[in-house]
């Protein structure tokens, strides 16, 4: 049997490395991550922190994607796209998030407005999940002047797009105040008003995905809390609740203020994606990707996560003989 199982180890590529190191992508360094599932890969598109190590500011102009087949072996992809593929666009590539839909994949990102005061989102597609993507619109989805929740400049970030079973599309963002939307079959355009859903002490990052639990389905709005940021998280029987707050699930950082979680399933296993700063070198503008392996409660609740310096074990799909 240790003679089977090596010998489908080195067919995957993996014998070597039995677990990945937490944080990724090393000597990068990546935030706000958003996971792709396709074809027995992982997709894992990052913003890319480029601030000098003194820098008092978030410098990023690009998106990066890797992928594996293992959860071990990264496979860097390059860069899909930049702040610039959005020609209304002056800058900040900020938090993003990617969904396959009608063979295709698209792209949800925050970026500057060149000229609406503010931050907005803008939805790329592409053909392929590495890229290259293009502006889906030519102009932005939403724009800081459409909701009037808050004054500031940044309430109009972390978008995460959802596509339940019967085909809506549910796009979720915001930061101080959380606002939902349905989105049009096109992908490209807001179908129906947008709405506030009041969560006590969110943040940002909101993310939503949904497990069968005991023949059910439920629902998971997670986001972040507090400042410096928490992971915390709400349940509920539909896309819009009504929520039922959960609890924290992942601690506070400790070199930087700001964590961003993705929840993803792959090969059978449970996941989340994060950031923290823990490579060398990190700090509040120059964060860190990782990843933990965890199991949900017989119940369907999340357990608590601690974050680990090893990452995930080797979990090998199919894709991985290709």
């Amino acid at each position: 049997m240790k003679k089977l199982l090596l010998a489908a180890a080195l067919a995957c590529g993996v014998a070597a490395v039995h677990a990945a190191p937490n944080p990724l992508f090393a000597p990068l360094y990546t935030a706000d991550p958003a996971v792709l599932v396709d074809g027995g890969r992982v997709y894992l598109f990052a913003g890319r922190d480029e601030a000098e190590p003194e820098g008092k500011d978030y410098v990023m102009h690009e998106w990066r994607v890797f992928s594996t087949c293992d959860m071990v072996n990264w496979k860097d992809e390059g860069v899909p796209l930049k702040a610039a593929t959005f020609g209304w666009a002056k800058g900040r590539a900020w938090a993003s998030d990617v969904v396959k839909r009608h063979g295709r994949y698209w792209f949800y990102s925050t970026v500057e407005h060149a000229t609406v005061p503010g931050f907005a989102i803008g939805v790329a597609v592409s053909d392929s999940p590495t890229g290259p993507f293009v502006d889906a619109r030519g102009s932005a989805l939403i724009t800081n002047d459409m909701t009037k929740q808050t004054d500031i400049a940044w309430d109009d970030i972390d978008p995460t797009i959802f596509v339940d079973d019967d085909g809506q599309a549910w796009l979720y963002w915001g930061n101080t105040v959380l606002k939902a939307a349905k989105l049009k079959a096109n992908m490209t355009e807001l179908d129906g008003p947008i709405t506030v859903v009041p969560v006590a002490n969110f943040v940002e990052a909101p993310y939503l995905h949904k497990r069968k639990v005991r023949g059910k389905n439920v629902y998971y709005l997670s986001y972040s809390q507090h400042f410096p940021e928490e992971t915390a998280y709400m349940t509920g029987p539909s896309p819009t609740g009504p929520w039922t707050p959960q609890g924290v699930v992942m601690e506070r950082n400790t070199k930087t203020k700001t964590i961003h979680q993705a929840f993803f399933e792959f090969n059978g296993k449970s996941y989340v994606a994060y950031h923290n700063a823990e490579l060398p070198g990190g700090g509040e503008f120059r964060r860190s990707v990782a990843i933990e392996e965890f199991s949900y409660r017989t119940d369907g609740t999340i357990p608590f996560i601690h974050q680990t310096k090893t990452g995930p074990k080797a979990n090998p799909s199919a894709a991985c003989r290709r």
